[in-house]
């Protein structure tokens, strides 16, 4: 069975219907073929837009990423600060998938099952992409390589450490998410003026006579 709908149209229609099917029951239990038969489709409508189940995940995500980049380009955005930008880029990240929570949960459990290394590894690869453009959409822009890096693993560390809270947090709007968050951001520019003060700024140390 073949169909001549939009292709952009059927992929969110399969997404969607995916996600549905793991909301009845859960998203270990979701088949390919059931997805197919409650569209009216063939599977190779499926195949041509998506190579296995798992890249059903990645397009859930990547609506997150989309949705996060969407808000950032708001003329508010960039009257906010650096440290405000990322806390409404990962809450908005976040936010796009809340109607989901539970599956969105299954599915990095999922990913986190012992022998899953051919998931884990391109799942590591996607967390470095989502936190690159949330770089990009705060438009940090640091010179020293050294300075990058570690802004890079901060910021991976912190959307990392707010997505697992997300996962167990039943509070109206993901309100202890966004204290948590908050916290976490907070921390880490703290730490990060403590590491850029200019050496002759810092307390000169004591010297003791030998």
């Amino acid at each position: 069975m073949t169909t001549h709908t939009d292709p952009g149209d059927l992929r969110d229609r399969i997404v969607d219907t995916a996600l549905a099917l793991a909301e009845q029951r859960s998203w270990e239990t979701v088949r390919l073929h059931d997805v197919a038969a409650a569209l009216g489709i063939g599977l190779e409508d499926i195949r041509r837009l998506f190579r296995e189940k798992e890249d059903l995940v990645d397009a859930w995500f990547d609506r997150a990423d989309r949705a996060m980049l969407e808000d950032a380009a708001t003329p508010d955005f960039l009257a906010l600060s650096t440290r405000q930008r990322l806390q409404r880029e990962i809450m908005h990240w976040l936010t796009s998938l809340s109607t989901h929570r539970r599956v969105t949960r299954q599915m990095i459990l999922g990913k986190l099952e012992p022998g899953h290394l051919h998931i884990q590894i391109p799942g590591l690869l996607r967390i470095s992409r989502t936190v690159q453009w949330m770089r990009e959409a705060a438009q940090r822009d640091t010179a020293s390589m050294t300075r990058r890096a570690l802004e890079e693993t901060a910021t991976t560390s912190i959307y990392l450490m707010t997505f697992i809270h997300w996962m167990m947090d039943e509070s109206p709007q993901s309100a202890r998410t966004a204290e948590f968050l908050d916290r976490r951001l907070k921390e880490a520019e703290t730490l990060a003026h403590l590491v850029s003060r200019p050496q002759a700024a810092r307390p000169a140390a004591d010297h003791k006579p030998h």
